[in-house]
This record gives C-alpha cells, structure tokens and sequence, in this order.
C-alpha cells in the first residue's frame, strides 16, 4: 500500500471522532441554555406568585421531535430495500454465498416493519404536558 494512503483512512476517523465530539458539546450546551431559561422563568413565576407555566413535552427527553410510530413503517422499508438491493447486486455480480449476507439487512428491516404492524398503528397520544403545582 502507498505510504500515502495510509493516512487517508486514519485521517477520517480522527475527523469522525472529533465530528461526533463536536456534535455532542454543542448539543450538551444547547440543553444546558434550554434548562436554565426554563428555570429561572419558573423560579420568576414563583416569585410573583403567578401559576408555574407547563413544561414543553420534548424537554425532558433526550428527543425534541415527537415520537412518531411511522418512524418504524420508514425505517423497515429502508433496511428492507438497502438488504433486497445488496443481494441482488451481490448474487449478479459475485458468487451467490455473499449474497447472504443481505438477510441481516432484510432481517432488521423486517423486524422494524412487523412492529410497526403490531405496534405502530396505533394512533399517536396526545402531547402530555407537564404541570406545575396548583395546575391539574
């Protein structure tokens, strides 16, 4: 192997790895502003004696975005199709027992579809919203 291209992959990991760290400081910071400026306007509402306002649903979850059952129904549908694509490219291009190893994609997808039909259907539940004390 060139003396070159040794440093490629080893330059996409450190980049990945420091992508990730990144990532997840700014997302660490970012929560950390969303939870003080929510206390300090709850500790401001006990003060004056106003009603606590409700706490956002997404707030204390690690996921700001709702949860959505169809996720399931697009996840299955993209492991299922990426695993049947593998396969047939694998079983024209290569001998056929690579191929096989298309049945993990496919059964991962097929695992997110069933439980989408068994559990996915069910229509989404109100938003709960967190109440303070004195609110019902």
């Amino acid at each position: 192997m060139p003396e070159g291209l040794i440093a490629v992959p080893i330059v996409a990991i450190v980049m990945g790895v420091f992508a990730v760290v990144i990532a997840l400081g700014l997302n660490y910071r970012k929560r950390k502003e969303i939870f003080t400026l929510y206390h300090s306007e709850r500790m401001l509402a006990l003060e004056k004696g106003v009603p606590l306002p409700p706490l956002p649903e997404g707030l204390l979850t690690d996921s700001a975005v709702p949860y959505d059952n169809r996720r399931h129904l697009l996840k299955g549908m993209i492991w299922l199709f990426v695993g049947v694509g593998l396969g047939v490219a694998l079983w024209a291009s290569a001998d056929h027992e690579p191929a096989l190893f298309s049945l993990v994609p496919i059964g991962v997808g097929a695992a997110h579809l069933i439980y989408y039909v068994v559990e996915g259907r069910k229509p989404p539940s109100s938003p709960a919203v967190i109440a303070g004390p004195g609110r019902a």
